[in-house]
């Protein structure tokens, strides 16, 4: 949905940057590769399913080691548990596939997201498989979930999940609202608390500079979303850790249909140390945090994605591969050569 100025004045999660910024920007990020060189990321939050192969090899040839795709909404409501289902599925089989084809590391959270939790009766559906896909090997969390537009059934259905976080004793990945995104945040970490959930557990998602203070105050973790215009810009996102330090932060593209970019947290990295940010502050914002936070699940092993990996495209996922036609498989670990 676009908004225009007036909305944007309206609502603080939206800020504006000046054009004399995004033209520094642009200048600085030209050559921004050669500032990351051997430095590794973890995405925390990117929604793959929606992205190409093309995007995994950049991924890939950034430094982005591993990932996690959260559970969200596509674009449009689905209409039956079935396509749910076949959802979940494709988050722990095949884009865990893909990824691997790119030496990445894929990790999902599975969760029942705030837009569709007003579906009541198909939430209700949803629920009783939850669990069924929670358990599943490479589910990091119960995520992305939380509040959209602050109705009675999104806290009905955040509620329910957050018990069976605590049930599973898995973390939380809380998708803060867009509008009223201050009142937003502090109803979810005050449920959250309600329901005696560790704040370590919970990674509260999209801050911006109205809301971090509180989150890091209250001992959950804070998670920013660089995406362009609608969330947090990386200029800001440098003031950020400026003022506020590394602790409990984490970085993230949330990249996915809409006009985002997925290498944000390379980017991102770049610009700090552009700006002087210290490099075990970067590596704690753009990786270890990320870790730490989700590691908590009992399903992250860092040497999967901290060792070479070896990459085979020559392998199959029920048959099928990412490869069409004449394209040769990638069988090393070295970049992909276009011929």
């Amino acid at each position: 949905m676009c908004l225009n100025k007036d909305e944007i004045k309206q609502n603080p999660s939206h800020f504006e940057e000046s054009q004399a910024n995004i033209i520094s920007s642009n200048t600085e990020f030209s050559n921004y590769k050669d500032l990351i060189a051997g430095m590794k990321f973890f995405d925390p939050h990117i929604h793959m399913t929606s992205r190409t192969t093309d995007d995994y090899q950049a991924l890939a040839d950034a430094g982005v080691v591993a990932i996690i795709e959260p559970a969200f909404w596509l674009g449009q409501p689905r209409t039956g548990l079935a396509t749910f289902k076949d959802y979940y599925s494709s988050l722990v089989g095949w884009e865990r596939f893909r990824s691997s084809q790119f030496g990445i590391k894929h990790y999902c959270t599975i969760g029942l997201n705030s837009r569709e939790a007003n579906n009541e009766a198909l939430a209700e559906q949803v629920m009783e498989i939850l669990p069924l896909y929670l358990m599943k090997e490479g589910v990091v969390g119960v995520g992305e979930i939380g509040f959209d537009d602050q109705t009675a059934a999104e806290e009905k259905y955040y509620r329910l999940q957050l018990e069976l976080a605590k049930e599973m004793n898995l973390p939380v990945q809380v998708h803060t609202p867009h509008r009223d995104k201050k009142k937003g945040t502090e109803r979810s970490m005050a449920i959250a608390l309600e329901h005696g959930i560790d704040p370590k557990m919970v990674i509260i998602d999209h801050n911006n500079e109205e809301t971090v203070k509180s989150v890091l105050d209250q001992g959950f973790y804070a998670a920013f979303t660089i995406y362009p215009f609608t969330k947090m810009g990386n200029e800001r996102m440098v003031e950020v850790v400026k003022h506020y330090g590394s602790e409990r932060i984490m970085i993230n593209s949330a990249a996915d249909w809409g006009i985002s970019d997925p290498l944000a947290i390379p980017k991102t990295a770049a610009l700090m140390k552009i700006k002087g940010i210290a490099d075990e502050d970067i590596r704690l914002v753009t990786y270890q945090n990320a870790i730490d936070a989700f590691a908590q699940s009992g399903q992250i092993n860092v040497a999967d994605f901290e060792e070479s990996v070896v990459i085979d495209q020559t392998q199959k996922f029920n048959g099928n591969t990412i490869l069409r036609g004449g394209q040769q498989p990638r069988i090393d670990k070295d970049a992909i050569v276009i011929r």
